[in-house]
């Protein structure tokens, strides 16, 4: 079935908090600075009392909390630097369960925590606003991972992914009714039923496999004809990025994308789609995906669709 603007604002419409229902409020992309930490008398980070308020979604069209992508340690990294590494993901353990009441322990795979959740539509929520954060994050069932590194510090990596487990369970948990969550459940589902989540790729080393390099060059070059636009230099594992005219460009594209059942996130005017080894491996429903959502995009002037 064709892909329709009217689909789309239908289904921004069950996934966005109610505060983003109102038309006339204004969501601006730029960014915006960031509070500072708070102690408690022990001399730990007092992380439950740092934020009165959060800013918006990126999902919403807000600014992303990370201006790059914070990825996890390889498992080289935690690994050569044990002590270092158990100490950062037991701050940010702490940190999660201060802050959204939500049960945190190591995860099994190195550079990960675990981040058990209601159920599994909240995960699944929880799982695309951060993608759109700019945090790596990964999700299976009501089980959510978010990164760790023996390198991260205190106020700044380690802040980042507390914040951003925070601020989006923040607004599912206090902005999102019961009814709405039970809706998001039901469209998640039927967009399954069409197709899976598309997700990116993750890899133990945080290296492209050797194996794979023909298979992201193909799919940068197809992405590349089926919408005209620069592939961008950034060498992510699993995601390949697209260079487009603005960031409301952009932002659109990534709201889209996301509602039509891809992950996608941006940095600036580049707009990141995944590269999977799961659902789409040659990348077919991905390159379909985008090229319609491109076409829908308002931000764009109207031009010939490109072919694949």
């Amino acid at each position: 079935m064709l892909l329709t603007f009217d689909d789309l604002d239908f289904r921004l419409r069950v996934l966005l908090p109610l505060d983003y229902q109102d038309s006339s409020k204004e969501v601006s992309p730029a960014p915006m600075g960031s509070a500072g930490l708070k102690y408690a008398p022990d001399g730990s980070v007092a992380w439950d009392q740092i934020w009165g308020s959060f800013c918006d979604l990126a999902m919403a069209g807000g600014p992303p909390h990370k201006g790059a992508l914070l990825e996890p340690a390889s498992r080289s990294v935690a690994e050569a630097n044990p002590d270092g590494y158990r100490k950062v993901v037991d701050e940010i353990c702490r940190g999660v369960e201060m802050t959204a009441g939500l049960p945190a322990a190591p995860s099994a795979s190195p550079g990960w925590i675990r981040v058990t959740c209601d159920d599994e539509t909240t995960a699944g929520w929880l799982l695309r606003a951060i993608v759109m954060e700019n945090v790596a994050v990964r999700a299976e069932g009501s089980i959510l991972e978010l990164p760790a590194a023996p390198g991260f510090r205190l106020e700044k990596e380690i802040k980042n992914v507390i914040t951003v487990i925070a601020k989006t369970y923040h607004y599912w948990d206090g902005h999102m009714p019961f009814s709405q969550q039970r809706d998001i459940g039901r469209l998640f589902a039927a967009l399954s039923t069409d197709s899976p989540l598309i997700e990116p790729a993750h890899s133990e080393d945080r290296l492209r496999p050797a194996a794979d390099v023909a298979r992201y060059t193909a799919l940068a070059a197809r992405l590349q004809k089926a919408t005209g636009l620069a592939v961008s230099r950034h060498d992510y594992v699993g995601w390949i990025g697209l260079e487009y005219p603005s960031v409301d460009a952009a932002v659109w594209m990534m709201r889209a994308l996301v509602a039509s059942n891809v992950l996608a996130r941006r940095e600036g005017v580049t707009l990141f789609v995944p590269v999977t080894a799961g659902s789409d491996p040659e990348g077919a429903r991905t390159i379909t995906t985008l090229r319609d959502v491109h076409g829908l995009n308002p931000q764009i002037s109207k031009s010939p669709n490109p072919q694949i």
